[in-house]
């Protein structure tokens, strides 16, 4: 069995448990409920509102319940990089919100009494609470001996061509195996190999800096430790930007902490010798909620507004010969390209000399493309795009290979962008709206990286509201 399949047996051993375990908890507590507090509260206890039918009916949706609950928590991410320290204060959370929940909307009205409703809903968070922790440890407990026993591990390469790389690699072999850290080889960053004296004999020589993202795929890299020294600045920072929209986990040395400030976490792996530039940038339940948002929202879009998906359909094929959708290649997260869904608003063969922005006095637009684009009405199609996973509803615009190899030429940290999904609408589109020309693109990529250094999902929400404002207003552009 393959690194990848083990991770998802993993996750699917977890979940099995999570669900086996919340059954068990519900039906302690049921025979808790009918059997002690019935004698304990004879004057209040109601008869129950659910029979023994009812009660097998619930032992199903009450794991659904709880499998919501910990998606919505992250539970299901990384599961061999958790901790049980903090998955324990994990589940004390998880398990607060879902007894509090369970209590409001079951337990409520059994009585009016405040002490039953109260002990009830806390016996039953004990019982929860204790039987999870216990089956979770456990399961975590297992996962750090594979971890030690190296049947799963995380692929990690080296960057470095002096003695710092020697230290660096012996220090890793020196850390508990429960880190799970495979050193696959060295990445220089120039021509220069370790002389002689410095190389090291368990550690393989990949290539130069210049083909890092070939090797990072080809080898399926995890993890990065970059061993170089703080005069290196430069060269850190040129590092951090080929890597930056690749989904792997950074270290470097403490002393670089002043180079990347805000874009670092301490961690403990290497017994707080290294420094963790973690890809995620919100946190897993916000991302779970945000995916969630992201299809439930673009569903109901698609179906709503389909009398105006179907106005704009005959109107583009009124308006001039052509399809009704254009499909054209943009650069979604991680650099990875997918094909972009828009109403047609220009001629066809517009662009038969090459890529070009438009303009809003731009002779290649239609004039039904013009209305559109005032309303913005040729992106809804890009829902589409949303529900299938490619973007979100917000994010920076994606933009075309040609237009960001033109632009990373002076900006390399424009590839910061690639960090997140692409968005329908953006920080950028809203105080910037469409760009003309590269100058202006750059102007609108400044918004849009201040929205991926400071993304969450109360940003996601203005940026939204701000977004209806601008429609409703008409100046899409």
């Amino acid at each position: 069995m393959d690194i990848r399949k083990k991770r998802t047996s993993a996750k699917l051993q977890l979940i099995i448990i999570d669900v086996i375990t919340a059954m068990i908890a519900w039906l302690i507590f049921w025979l808790h409920r009918h059997e002690i507090l019935k004698v304990k509260f004879p004057d209040i206890y109601y008869s129950d509102r659910f029979t023994a039918r009812d009660y097998v009916i619930i032992l199903v949706a009450i794991p659904l319940f709880w499998l919501a609950i910990y998606t919505f928590s992250g539970t299901y991410f990384n599961v061999y990089k958790k901790s049980r320290l903090r998955e324990a204060f994990r589940s004390f959370i998880s398990s607060f919100i879902g007894v509090t929940i369970i209590g409001l909307f079951v337990f409520a009205d059994d009585t009016g009494s405040f002490k039953y409703f109260f002990e009830i809903t806390s016996w039953y968070f004990l019982v929860h609470f204790g039987i999870l922790v216990f089956c979770r440890s456990i399961f975590l407990s297992r996962t750090k001996k594979k971890l030690k026993n190296k049947e799963v591990w995380f692929n990690t390469i080296i960057v470095g061509n002096n003695g710092k790389a020697k230290d660096v690699f012996y220090k890793i072999n020196n850390t508990p195996k429960t880190a799970g850290y495979k050193v696959v080889g060295l990445v220089s960053p120039d021509s220069r190999q370790l002389p002689p004296e410095q190389q090291i004999s368990d550690l393989a020589y990949m290539g130069e800096l210049n083909d890092i993202e070939q090797i990072i795929d080809r080898y399926e890299v995890e993890q990065v430790v970059l061993a170089l020294d703080t005069s290196e600045r430069k060269l850190i920072e040129s590092i951090l930007v080929k890597l930056s929209y690749k989904q792997v986990e950074v270290k470097v040395m403490p002393e670089l902490y002043d180079i990347i400030s805000g874009m670092v976490r301490t961690s403990n792996v290497f017994d707080n010798v290294m420094l963790s530039i973690s890809p995620e940038l919100i946190p897993d339940w916000q991302k779970v909620i945000k995916r969630t948002i992201d299809i439930s929202a673009s569903a109901f879009a698609l179906i709503l507004l389909s009398p105006v998906y179907l106005l704009n359909a005959i109107m583009v094929r009124r308006s001039s010969p052509g399809p009704i959708f254009y499909f054209q290649e943009r650069i979604g997260l991680s650099g990875n390209p997918f094909k972009i869904i828009k109403f047609r608003s220009m001629y066809m063969d517009s662009e038969a000399q090459g890529p070009a922005l438009s303009s809003d006095k731009d002779p290649r637009i239609t004039p039904w493309g013009r209305i559109m684009r005032k309303w913005r009405f040729d992106e809804l199609p890009q829902f589409y795009n949303v529900l299938k996973g490619e973007m979100s509803l917000v994010g920076p615009r994606p933009e075309r290979r040609h237009f960001i190899d033109i632009i990373s030429e002076k900006h390399p940290h424009y590839r910061y962008l690639h960090r997140v999904k692409p968005g329908i609408t953006s920080w950028g589109m809203v105080k910037f709206g469409y760009a003309e020309n590269v100058d202006q693109m750059v102007e609108r990529m400044r918004y849009d990286l201040l929205y991926v250094e400071n993304c969450s999902l109360m940003l996601d929400f203005k940026i939204m509201i701000f977004t209806l404002i601008v429609l409703f207003q008409g100046r899409g552009k």
